[in-house]
This record gives structure tokens, sequence and C-alpha cells, in this order.
């Protein structure tokens, strides 16, 4: 399954792992020459130098991506260059550029590696409050009926599936140590939070959860709830430990913002205070045909509803989670690019994989209740949820070979028809090509969306 190109946005995070690697610095000029030409021709002239508008003022070439994915691939990256070099050595010819196929496989196989980890994290936060059979079923279902296999497996040099792995380990170790937290704990869910920010920023909403326990936390130490209850001070210096380690491990992404733009927090996304926070497109972002959450990867709504029960069932934590979710679900909204351009259905909610799962496997748990034995329920569930990921298939599968655009909005109609006339009648060839033709196939994929790009050109 593993599809090792570098592609599109992927060519940013994967300039971050192969520049230092390769040439010890960050200069993305090679890594941009190599891109596919729908990346590239707007960042260099016919030359193949970088435009102007794509310096910065430090004179580096811009990159506005983030650098987590690079440092996750890092030890996968790290054993693969002294594999080829050792080859070297020994009379191989394959090149020590980060570019030839040990190092790209080397990639794909981490971004899988980290999206099912992502996957079996979910699923251990999820069988706490249900039925490890529900918890299953939820965790398979959300990895084929959602948009995270497009990023594992399709555009593996994307962020997204690492999102998801840092994300669902950041909320499962708050989970695991919430009731009693020592210092030492504090520091590593900072290392972790760190992390999952360099990887991706709009993850820094996660961090509701932590908003909701200060609370509590506060409440008590004031009140003084019991002899046991931390004092404000002690609080104030967990809290201040977490932070510390949560900056610490963010310093390559500060490092890089300062090499590349001249400051820390200068990112190169559009700024936060020109989003649309008082006019979110929350309607949008659900439902659109230009890549909504629920229009794209319906699944998500009965999760939603699950997340809901949760919080009705364990209001402590279950509200934390639910806030989390409607806060990333208002910052994603807010955002002028919210549709994500060339996505395969709001790609940036990847980063909810976990709480997703329990949501989904909440609803499970509720709608298997109607049934009066095991068995006839398993079925249900079965059927409900394969269709789901069938469903899903298809469309990925049409977003993949751009039966429908891969960029703006589609025709609902025009691709339900393809779901029940071309997708059945083309699937199984173009699934053969694509295991054992895939270079040609990559080629004509890349083809094709130029094309549409030229019908079609994104708006300024």
């Amino acid at each position: 399954m593993l599809n090792p190109w570098v592609r599109g946005d992927g060519v940013g995070y994967y300039a971050f792992a192969r520049a230092p690697l390769i040439q010890h610095n960050l200069d993305f000029l090679r890594d941009y020459q190599e891109a596919n030409i729908s990346f590239r021709e707007n960042r260099l002239d016919k030359n193949g130098q970088p435009t102007p508008e794509f310096r910065t003022r430090t004179g580096h070439i811009e990159n506005h991506f983030t650098v987590g994915p690079a440092i996750l691939w890092g030890p996968f990256l790290l054993v693969t260059h002294a594999g080829v070099l050792l080859a070297r050595s020994l009379g191989s010819t394959i090149p020590a550029d980060g570019f030839s196929t040990p190092y790209r496989i080397a990639m794909a196989f981490a971004t899988a590696l980290y999206g099912f980890l992502g996957l079996l994290i979910s699923f251990r936060i999820a069988r706490k409050y249900v039925d490890e059979t529900w918890a299953l079923l939820a965790t398979l279902a959300i990895w084929w009926a959602s948009s995270l296999p497009v990023y594992m497996y399709f555009n593996p040099s994307w962020s997204h599936a690492h999102s998801a792995f840092v994300a669902a380990l950041f909320l499962w170790y708050w989970h695991e140590t919430r009731d009693a937290r020592s210092l030492g704990q504090w520091i590593l869910l900072g290392a972790i939070a760190g992390l999952m920010v360099d990887v991706y920023y709009a993850n820094v909403m996660l961090f509701v959860v932590l908003l909701f326990e200060a609370v509590r936390e506060y409440g008590a130490a004031i009140r003084k709830a019991t002899p046991s209850t931390p004092g404000v001070s002690q609080l104030i210096a967990r809290h201040g430990a977490f932070c510390l380690a949560a900056v610490l491990c963010m310093l390559p992404t500060f490092i890089a913002h300062r090499i590349i733009y001249g400051g820390i927090l200068e990112t190169g996304y559009i700024p936060v205070g020109l989003w649309n926070w008082a006019s979110p497109y929350l309607f949008s972002v659900l439902f659109s045909s230009n890549h909504g959450l629920i229009s794209w990867t319906p699944i998500i709504l009965f999760a939603v509803i699950g997340l809901a029960a949760f919080w009705r069932s364990v209001p402590r934590t279950g509200l934390a989670f639910l806030a989390t979710a409607l806060a990333f679900y208002y910052f994603i909204a807010s955002y002028p690019d919210w549709a994500g351009i060339s996505s395969y259905g709001s790609r940036f909610f990847t980063s909810l994989t976990p709480l997703f799962v329990l949501g989904l496997a909440i609803f499970l748990d509720r709608f298997t209740r109607i049934f009066r034995n095991r068995r006839a329920a398993l079925a249900a569930a079965c059927i409900f949820l394969a269709c789901f990921v069938f469903w899903n298939a298809g469309l990925m599968f049409q977003w993949g070979t751009h039966l429908i655009p891969a960029r703006g909005s589609i025709s609902f109609p025009e691709m339900i028809r393809n779901q029940f006339v071309v997708v059945p009648s083309q699937i199984t060839t173009q699934f053969k090509k694509y295991l054992f033709g895939r270079k040609a196939m990559m080629q004509q994929i890349e083809q094709r969306d130029l094309e549409q790009m030229k019908e079609n050109p994104p708006q300024p």
C-alpha cells in the first residue's frame, strides 16, 4: 500500500528532513527543483531559480510547512542514509541524495507506521469506556472511512498521519495521568505537547483539555477541597514545568522560523489577526461540496453524536473531549483557507482521529443496545460500517484518479453517479496499476491534475 512519492505540500514537509540530512542546511532549492510541476511552477522561474516573491527577507526559500514530520521521519531516514552510504562503499550506485527510492520508501513506511500507532492508541482510549469489540470496529471504520488512509498511504509526505499519532499520544497520556500527575509526568506531557505542535500548528487547540482540568484544579486548591489537594503554588510550578518542556520541544520550529523568516513567531501563514474569527465558515466546513468534513466523510457525523453521548455519560472527561473537538472546529472554520485547496475531505480534522474513534465506539455501544442478542448487534454494526468504508473507498478512488476535481467544489450528482457507474467498472484495473504499475499511474495522475488546474486555475 505504500506510495513513496513526495508531492504537493509534502515537498515542503520532506525538505525539512532531506536538506539538513544531506546538505546540513535549510536550503530547499533542490527540493523545489525536484518537486512535481504543479508545486514548483509558481515558486521557480523557467531557469529553475526561486521567484522573488518566494524569497524571504533572510534570503531563504519560503517554506511554511512544519518541521514535526521531519523529526518523526528522522530515525528512519538516518538508518536509511547509513545503509545507502554503506552500499555505495561496496559498489552500489544508489544516489545518497535523499531523493532516491530507499529514502522515499523509508519515509512512506514511517508515515504508515505512525498512522497505525495513532489508531492503536485511539483504540486503547476507546476500549476503556466500551466493549473491546465496539472499540475495534470503530477504529477500523475511522481507519478506512475517513481522510486518514489518503495521508497514511497515498500522500505519505504530508503531515496528517503524523498529526493523528501525536494527538492520540497526547490525549492518551493526558487521560492516563489526569487523576494524579507528578511533576515528571507534567514534563513528559509538555514534551509530547511541544512535539504535537511541531507537527501541526492547529493541534494547539487540543490544549483545551488542559484548560478544563486547570479550572477544576485551581478551584479545588482555592477551596482546599482535601488535605492532599495541591496548592495554588504547586499547580503553578507544575504548569510552568509543562510550558517549559513544551517550549523546549518546539525549539526546532522556532529555530527554523528564525533562519527562514527572521523571527521565531513568523510562520509564513496568514496572520491569525486576519482570520475570520467573527464570521467563521461553520456550515461550509462541515457540509460544503468543497471538501466538507461530513459531506465527504459522513461517518464523522456518528462519531460526533457519540462524543455528545459520552459527555452526558462521563461528564468530566466527556466535556473536555467534546469542548476540544468544538474548539478545533471553530479554529479551522475561522481559517480563511478552511477548504484546504487540494484536500481529501477536510484533512485538517485528521488530528481528531482519537476523538472520532472514541465517539464512534460510544455510538456503536449505544446503537447496538436495541438488538436482543449480540450476534445480531455485531452483524448490524458491521453492515452499517461497511457501507461507509466502501463509500469512502469509491470516493478516494474518484479523488485520486481525478474523476472529481482535487481542488474546489465538486458536483454531488456527478460524484454519486460515478460511485455506482464508473467506480465499479474501473477500480479493479486501476488498483492493479497502483500495485504493479505505480510510476506510470502517478505520472498520469499528475498530468490530469495539471490539466484540471489549467481548466480551473486557483483563485488568488
